[in-house]
């Protein structure tokens, strides 16, 4: 099954490729792979949380803005590859996480986007991971989001 049947299987739509904050582009093809800049969890051009993970954020609710950000980041890969169903596999996700200091459960925070991508490409959604606790994101976003895809 396609990746695009999934989404539409699961309900989900892409998202518009988010603009950039800053001097970067969302996304950029090398070779047979795509790398994404980092995404936050905008929907409709707003900052869905803002804050720390472990004081002002739920690991709950960060997981769900990981899947927010997650989705963003497939929007922005499958724009540069030329649509969704050209990006064959995803090999990398990196998950930051605006952790307050006592905060140890980045791993379950970035679930949110390892699930999505499991749903989303099967086993082509299998991939190796960072999670990565920081001590602030931009426009104090609590997670951002990274991808390598093949295509």
């Amino acid at each position: 099954m396609s990746a695009t049947s999934r989404l539409q299987e699961l309900g989900i739509t892409l998202p518009p490729v988010a603009a950039p904050v800053a001097a970067y582009v969302p996304a950029m093809v090398l070779g047979n792979h795509v790398w994404t800049s980092g995404q936050l969890p905008f929907v409709d051009g707003t900052l869905q949380a803002t804050g720390k993970v472990g004081t002002q954020i739920t690991p709950e609710d960060a997981k769900a803005q990981a899947r927010i950000a997650g989705l963003n980041a497939i929007a922005a890969a499958a724009q540069a590859a030329g649509g969704l169903d050209e990006i064959s596999r995803i090999l990398k996700v990196t998950v930051f996480v605006a952790s307050d200091p006592s905060f140890t459960g980045q791993p379950a925070v970035a679930n949110g986007v390892s699930e999505l991508m499991g749903e989303v490409f099967g086993a082509q959604g299998q991939h190796v991971r960072s999670a990565v606790g920081v001590s602030v994101l931009p426009l104090d976003a609590p997670v951002e989001v990274e991808l390598v895809c093949e295509i």
